[in-house]
């Protein structure tokens, strides 16, 4: 079973999607990508939480160059619903991907309009900044606080981008701060955790996206159904490619995560 899921994997690999320049294996068949991703990596039997620690009020880590100190605020997990006030490896792995990928020249953020959706602590965004880009932070109304804080504590400085906090709800109808211009990317991690957040999240990048955005995902691999449900919803908009974890920084991988590239059809 293993070998055949690992010979089908070999298929559909192409070399660049939209912006990013490294290999991806483009999603033909939403059900067959599932299989793929649960027989290959197996990530009931992976480590969960391996690169945080939600109960602590700090996580520190090394980016481009400088320490980040990112906020978290555990207590919030109590709340249902809200899991943003606390990081997630797909964040850390997200944001290491993206340096990852800057350093190898698969892909450039320097001077790119960039906008984050639900930012939650904002590690990615600010990695996103401190590699050149002009970042757009985003998140629910109730969300922004510990964002905005996390922003200010790490982008001192020099920092080569820059970022703004915003509010942004999905399936609203966006302002035009996200949309004139258009970005040249879109990043997210652990977006896709309910069917009822996967139609507004669609909508939110349609609206978006433009034919020269490149959107980047990174999610936590916990429901088969769900991220088929946004699969098939997605690949009905765009051209959608995994990322191998060969592509991503060696020392922030896990089995328990998937990276997906986005061009508008």
């Amino acid at each position: 079973m293993a070998a055949r899921a690992e010979a089908t994997e070999e298929e559909n690999v192409v070399l660049g999607l939209g912006s990013y320049k490294g290999k991806v294996r483009v999603v033909s068949d939403c059900e067959e990508e599932i299989m793929l991703l649960w027989a290959i990596q197996q990530p009931i039997y992976s480590k969960n939480n391996a690169f945080v620690n939600q109960s602590s009020l700090q996580l520190n880590i090394d980016a481009c160059g400088r320490s980040l100190s990112i906020l978290q605020s555990p207590s919030s997990l109590a709340t249902p619903g809200v899991t943003g006030a606390v990081m997630w490896d797909s964040g850390i792995i997200l944001g290491k991907f993206l340096e990852h990928s800057v350093e190898s020249e698969t892909l450039s953020l320097r001077g790119k309009n960039v906008v984050e959706l639900g930012s939650g602590c904002g590690l990615v965004g600010c990695i996103a900044a401190l590699l050149g880009a002009r970042v757009i932070l985003t998140d629910l109304p109730d969300r922004l606080k510990l964002l905005k804080k996390n922003v200010e504590a790490n982008l001192y400085g020099n920092v080569r981008g820059s970022a703004i906090v915003d509010e942004l709800t999905w399936g609203d109808h966006l302002d035009r701060v996200f949309t004139n211009p258009l970005p040249d990317f879109v990043f997210g991690s652990d977006v896709v955790y309910s069917e009822g957040a996967v139609k507004d999240l669609i909508e939110t990048l349609v609206e978006l996206c433009g034919k020269l955005t490149t959107v980047v995902l990174a999610g936590e691999l916990r429901n088969d159904a769900i991220l088929e449900y946004f699969l098939e919803a997605a690949t009905k908009e765009f051209i959608v490619g995994r990322v191998d974890q060969e592509q991503w920084h060696p020392d922030y991988c896990s089995s328990r995560v998937a990276t997906y590239v986005l061009v508008k059809k």
